[in-house]
């Protein structure tokens, strides 16, 4: 079962359009796009985004 985190690879901000992507197997650039059009369209896109990267566990660095 594949779970959502937060990319600690893929990341400009926080890592949830990462971490998203990631979970999809998508570009993580589309994604962002989404986001942002989505931010645009309906205005509660950046309050989603401070609230997933506040509850979306981060992933462990593999190492």
């Amino acid at each position: 079962m594949k779970k959502l985190y937060l990319s600690t690879r893929d990341k400009k901000l926080a890592g949830v359009c990462g971490g998203i992507a990631e979970y999809f197997n998508m570009d993580s650039t589309i994604i962002r796009l989404l986001w942002v059009l989505c931010s645009f369209a309906f205005g509660c896109g950046i309050l989603a985004y401070i609230v997933c990267a506040l509850i979306v566990p981060r992933d462990t660095p593999v190492v």
